[in-house]
């Protein structure tokens, strides 16, 4: 299994699901932003052939470049191992794995993470901060210009505004049993070491990473959306295995999840006086 990780999701105060045995663990509140309606409008982006050839073109085609491979085309912005697409796959394209085009057409949005209305250029500088565990690109750079025109492209023809049916991660309904991290420590080694390796360090092919860390260092930090255990049971359930989607049942979504974000990873940058981190968030 392996988690494409990139344009970040919100944290919030965490809440429990139920009363917790030993090994389970809080499940953090409901997205600001919900994942679209299954029963909501459907659509497909363009065809990446469709690109304009024009100087919106090419800014379209630098923000495709800068969200598949950030480490390369933003890499003074990032401080870990990560690219935009690890959370965002098919380039950002793909339905219930936080498609660009859902997320482009439902800002301006009020989030609870900073407490007010938020453009969606401040969405993706928070990506940077927390996801990305690095520092924000100012809202005017070539960064995060090309990302927006890039997530514009995308979304063209799209209705503002409308609920759409794939956007961000799809629920998983609540699990019979509280996610617990020994029965998710179980369902990583059988469906998800073989890729990010058994200490979820990642793998590297010729020095960069083919499949993403899900902990550690080089991973995302306590301030990421992903670090929501419900957001990761969501991805985690729509989109792993790679290859082998909504094979995992509901209670192993939740559990692995659990597992993956008890893992040590950078601190909230919010912190001022955090060090490197366990456990899940408080």
């Amino acid at each position: 299994m392996r988690i494409w990780l990139a344009v970040g999701i919100a944290f919030v105060t965490s809440l429990a699901l139920h009363s917790a045995p030993a090994g389970a663990v809080g499940v953090a509140a409901p997205e600001e932003v919900p994942a679209g309606p299954a029963d909501g409008p459907k659509f497909s982006p363009p065809a990446e052939g469709d690109i304009p050839n024009s100087p919106l073109g090419d800014m379209i085609r630098l923000g495709r470049d800068i969200f598949v491979d950030t480490q390369t085309h933003a890499k003074g912005y990032v401080g870990n191992g990560l690219n935009c697409v690890n959370c965002h796959l098919d380039a950002g394209r793909l339905a219930n794995s936080g498609p660009l085009w859902a997320a482009y057409v439902a800002y301006p949005a009020f989030r609870t993470k900073n407490n007010k209305v938020n453009s969606y250029a401040e969405r993706l500088e928070g990506c940077f901060r927390f996801s990305m565990n690095g520092r924000m690109p100012p809202s005017d750079s070539d960064i995060v210009v090309a990302l927006t025109s890039y997530s514009y492209w995308l979304a063209t023809g799209a209705p503002t505004g409308a609920q759409l049916a794939g956007r961000g991660y799809p629920d998983v309904a609540k699990p019979p049993l509280a996610p617990d991290v020994q029965r998710g420590r179980v369902v990583y080694a059988e469906r998800c070491a073989l890729c990010h390796g058994v200490n979820g360090q990642g793998t590297k092919v010729a020095n960069k990473y083919a499949f993403p860390p899900l902990w550690g260092m080089d991973s995302y930090n306590f301030g990421a959306g992903m670090h929501r255990v419900n957001t990761a049971a969501a991805f985690i359930k729509a989109n792993m295995p790679l290859g082998q989607a909504n094979s995992l049942s509901d209670q192993q979504a939740w559990d692995v999840a659990a597992f993956m974000d008890s893992r040590e990873r950078p601190p909230d940058p919010r912190r001022k006086s955090a060090t490197v981190a366990k456990g899940t968030a408080p």
